[in-house]
């Protein structure tokens, strides 16, 4: 069964049912001891791009914003088992040019990693109408939506779990600010949790 390691911040693993890794926004927490096949990173930030906590397997691949962003154009990569559609994600503190989300699937399951960002037009007019079953969402309400803008885009993407993550800068976690977010299916996971997914 395909699972997901919340390490902290917006830092998380996806191991599929065929042992495929994937880590997303390398960064924070443990858990970082299985070699990759895939390493996400959404943006350039430090707190999203350390990428060398990541031993890749011989045949791993890091993809970057910038290769799945080109030209304004948002591209598609299928990779062993794991399909990846970048997506927009932006506010005032990312570029629209420099940064980019993620709809992951596996298994047959469909993630939306938003990465770092606000409200955007992408989830009403396409996620909306997409099942989705995990949405990871930052709640943070420094350099991204807080909980109450991250709770309307849980459901407006209606996605079946709604996940808190980057919920406050420096830390990996924060109690009051994952008890101010509500969404229909959610879950707050605290660093080192785990799910089946």
């Amino acid at each position: 069964m395909a699972k997901l390691l919340y390490q902290g911040h917006g830092s998380y693993k996806i191991t599929t049912n065929q042992n495929s890794v994937i880590y997303i926004d390398p960064f924070a927490g443990k858990g970082y001891d299985a070699p990759a096949d895939l390493v996400l990173v959404s943006h350039e930030h430090s707190d999203h791009n350390h990428v060398e906590l990541v031993k890749l397997k011989k045949d791993g691949r890091i993809y970057r914003s910038s290769d799945l962003l080109k030209g304004g154009k948002y591209q598609s990569v299928i990779y062993k088992d794991v399909k990846i559609e970048a997506t927009p994600a932006f506010n005032k503190n990312h570029s629209k040019n420099e940064c980019v989300g993620f709809l992951i699937t596996v298994d047959h399951i469909k993630i939306y990693a938003a990465g770092d960002t606000s409200k955007t037009d992408y989830m009403t007019d396409r996620l909306a109408g997409e099942i989705i079953d995990y949405a990871l969402l930052p709640i943070d309400g420094v350099y991204n939506m807080g909980p109450e803008g991250a709770s309307l885009c849980a459901k407006i993407i209606g996605a079946k779990h709604s996940i808190p993550i980057h919920m406050k800068p420096g830390a990996l976690f924060d109690e009051e600010k994952a008890k101010a977010f509500h969404a229909d299916g959610e879950i707050v996971l605290r660093p080192n949790g785990e799910i089946s997914l």
